[in-house]
């Protein structure tokens, strides 16, 4: 005789479903992730990324984006999906599964005091204090993302400001592969591919002759899309 399979509604335990951002800027030459202070017990008062279990009423990537915007107060930016982190003692307080989501703002869009309000910090990608739980290999995971995408996709000027310069744009480069690269050659593939627009104004702040401002050239991208151009610059 057969025996029939329990009534999963009568399943007395509990799991919690939550996201968690990891939210990337970029400022003077540096990567930066924002990360505050757990304020759930345990790990009270130890660093961690921003998160939220999700709602039932909700959507998981429309939880992300409440995070998001509750903590630096920017709708319509990049988001995207990582993977989710489901080892059964991942979270010492409950049965959890995180689905991570990593974002790419301006520094300069952002709402400075919405973050303080929330104890947020920024902090140097590459002087990263201690993270709770499974963490610091969401950050990790986000970033190989970050540089798989950024070799073929123009991902990184979701963090450059709309005005830009060739110097600044390869800083952003040299900060996501934690490498040197060759200003001439980098330049060489950028202005080989024409997705920049070069403006008649110039960033003097570096020197007084300065350099030229760029902004990026969406139309140009698509077009070398769909003719299945590799967008390799590093």
């Amino acid at each position: 005789m057969s025996q029939s399979p329990p009534d999963l509604y009568q399943v007395k335990e509990k799991m919690y479903v939550a996201t968690d951002c990891i939210i990337f800027g970029f400022d003077a030459g540096r990567l930066k992730l924002l990360l505050f202070k757990r304020e759930l017990a345990p790990l009270v008062g130890e660093w961690s990324l921003i998160g939220s279990f999700v709602r039932l009423d909700e959507d998981l990537d429309i939880a992300a984006k409440r995070v998001l915007k509750n903590t630096t107060g920017l709708e319509n930016v990049y988001m995207e999906q990582l993977k989710s982190y489901g080892k059964k003692d991942r979270d010492p307080g409950y049965r959890c599964i995180s689905v991570a989501q990593f974002a790419l703002i301006r520094l300069e869009d952002h709402d400075e005091k919405l973050v303080e309000e929330h104890g947020a910090h920024w902090h140097d990608i590459m002087k990263l204090p201690h993270l709770i739980l499974d963490h610091q290999e969401m950050v990790q995971d986000a970033l190989e993302r970050i540089r798989q995408k950024a070799r073929f996709q123009p991902i990184g000027f979701e963090l450059l400001p709309e005005k830009f310069t060739i110097p600044q744009l390869q800083m952003l480069y040299e900060a996501i592969y934690q490498k040197e690269l060759d200003s001439r050659n980098f330049r060489k593939k950028l202005m080989a591919l024409n997705v920049l627009v070069k403006l008649d104004e110039k960033d003097k702040s570096g020197s007084k002759r300065g350099a030229f401002l760029y902004k990026f050239n969406n139309g140009n991208y698509q077009k070398l899309l769909k003719s299945g151009y590799n967008f390799e610059i590093a």
